[in-house]
């Protein structure tokens, strides 16, 4: 069976990888700002993990900080995403960065998250990692929607991922980090606003 490019679904599955592998040998939005995670038994970082207070800083004063942590204790993955938020409507993803370590599946799709958010609305980012879910979820059919998958960009190639159950928390680890760093962010937005309206 062939795709559209003319090339066989083996073609394409070595392509997929090669790009997956390139993603994680040179990471966009990798930065060192967490606490070191190896060191997981260390219960004063583990403490500042819950709260979200691992060296938390704005680069943008318009913007609302939000970071999440996250774990994959069946590969092992680690992963703390900071996104900034911009506190005018719409809000706008102004920067993600992320800081951890794992295996190349979950450090590309970091990557590629990365490049895929930064800069969108909340409302595209949310759409994009529900997109991408459905991704995940087609067990390696890919997505039938064209529209769908030009969207996901760099992302389809993960599209090989969705047929190893096992493989796809990897894949998804730092989509639910940068929901959950947006969600803090928002909530931390309201109850500023909601500060200032006492």
């Amino acid at each position: 069976m062939s795709d559209d490019f003319g090339m066989s679904g083996d073609d394409l599955e070595q392509m997929y990888q090669e790009v997956i592998l390139e993603a994680a040998r040179d990471p966009h939005g990798k930065a060192h700002f967490a606490p070191d995670l190896a060191k997981e038994g260390d219960t004063a970082v583990e403490s500042s993990l819950d709260q979200g207070e691992a060296s938390v800083h704005q680069h943008h004063e318009y913007c609302e900080t939000g970071q999440s942590h996250q774990f994959n204790p069946t590969c092992g993955d680690e992963a703390t995403i900071r996104v900034e938020v911009s506190k005018e409507e719409p809000h706008r993803i102004e920067q993600l960065e992320w800081d951890g370590h794992g295996c190349s599946i979950s450090q590309a799709s970091l990557s590629v998250m990365t490049d895929l958010v930064e800069g969108k609305t909340v409302d595209e980012a949310m759409s994009l990692g529900a997109t991408f879910h459905k991704l995940m979820e087609s067990r390696g059919k890919g997505l039938a929607d064209d529209a769908e998958n030009e969207r996901l960009d760099d992302a389809v190639v993960f599209q090989g991922v969705s047929k190893y159950p096992m493989r796809i928390k990897c894949a998804l680890l730092g989509w639910e980090g940068m929901k959950d760093a947006v969600a803090k962010a928002l909530a931390s937005q309201e109850k500023t606003s909601a500060g200032e309206a006492d």
